[in-house]
């Protein structure tokens, strides 16, 4: 295992400005409320200092974990011995690049760019105003809800590549699908993204945030930690009543628990520990197999140290 106190050194030596929080509970930063310490949580300010973060780790003989507000990861309750690099708030950024277009960093909540979108009397964001999730995460797993998807809005994408070397993605080039995207399961840094959107009426636009808000309401547990659709949609099916016909609901295993309110949510009523949500997750995974015979795949993406 890499030794990282030389990587920490070196971080405040040679970026003195970078926000650096050290053995930083990672449960304050994941929508779960699950995670233990990690050795280090870095919030970079701009694309340069990104870069220099994960030269700095990377020739430290260690590879950083980047994320965003945390809203699709299970980690680990133990220690968690990663350099975290977190696009946040120093990251996100939003402004009209012109009259149909938004430029917004990787770091903003959907929330907030789907506010900003109505302030400038855009539509085609709604879709997101109830995603938790940040633009970059949402980018890199083409996140969506209730029809929409990010593939409908975002045209091109500036990034990190696996040498640190600043590209852009523009068009087909994300290579969208279901939850993938060009991004998935890579190395690359997702710095922001550029959105296509359509004039509309505000007051049409924010009826139907409130529409959707209200129907996220009324059928998701909201009111517990969670990292949203524990599983993916399976081919032909939804997993949520694949976990229902199963007779999972309200199934727990320690403090996590299948949603009594929606089956696709595991939620924590208090208490869960990353074990508790991983044998969870395997026994709706074999339930599921022997009633239905479909294998559910996670959509969490889960951190073991």
């Amino acid at each position: 295992m890499t030794n990282l106190d030389p990587i920490v050194r070196a971080l405040r030596e040679q970026l003195p400005e970078l926000e650096l929080l050290e053995y930083e509970p990672m449960r304050a930063h994941c929508s779960f409320r699950i995670g233990g310490p990690a050795r280090a949580l870095v919030r970079p300010a701009s694309a340069e200092e990104t870069a220099a973060v994960c030269r700095i780790v990377r020739d430290g003989g260690a590879q950083p974990l980047i994320i965003g507000n945390g809203t699709n990861l299970l980690i680990t309750d133990g220690d968690v011995d990663r350099i975290v690099v977190q696009m946040g708030e120093r990251m996100a950024d939003v402004e009209r690049a012109d009259a149909t277009h938004l430029r917004a960093g990787a770091g903003i909540p959907l929330a907030r760019l789907a506010q900003a979108a109505l302030g400038y009397g855009l539509a085609g964001l709604e879709f997101a105003h109830g995603i938790p999730g940040s633009l970059g995460g949402a980018v890199s797993m083409n996140a969506g809800a209730y029809g929409g998807e990010m593939k409908d809005v975002v045209v091109s994408t500036r990034y990190l590549d696996h040498d640190l070397t600043l590209r852009e993605a523009v068009g087909a080039e994300h290579d969208f699908g279901y939850r993938h995207s060009v991004f998935s399961d890579t190395d690359c840094v997702v710095l922001g993204s550029t959105l296509a959107l359509t004039p509309g009426d505000p007051e049409e636009i924010r009826a139907r945030m409130m529409d959707l808000s209200e129907r996220r309401r009324s059928r998701q547990p909201l009111d517990l930690p969670s990292a949203g659709s524990t599983f993916k949609r399976p081919v032909g099916g939804y997993a949520a009543a694949l976990i229902d016909q199963a007779g999972l609901k309200g199934y727990a295993v320690g403090g996590a628990q299948v949603s009594e309110k929606h089956a696709g949510f595991v939620v924590n009523r208090g208490g869960a520990t990353f074990d508790d949500v991983l044998r969870l997750m395997d026994h709706i995974r074999s339930e599921v197999l022997r009633t239905s015979g479909v294998e559910l795949e996670p959509e969490v993406k889960i951190i073991r140290g």
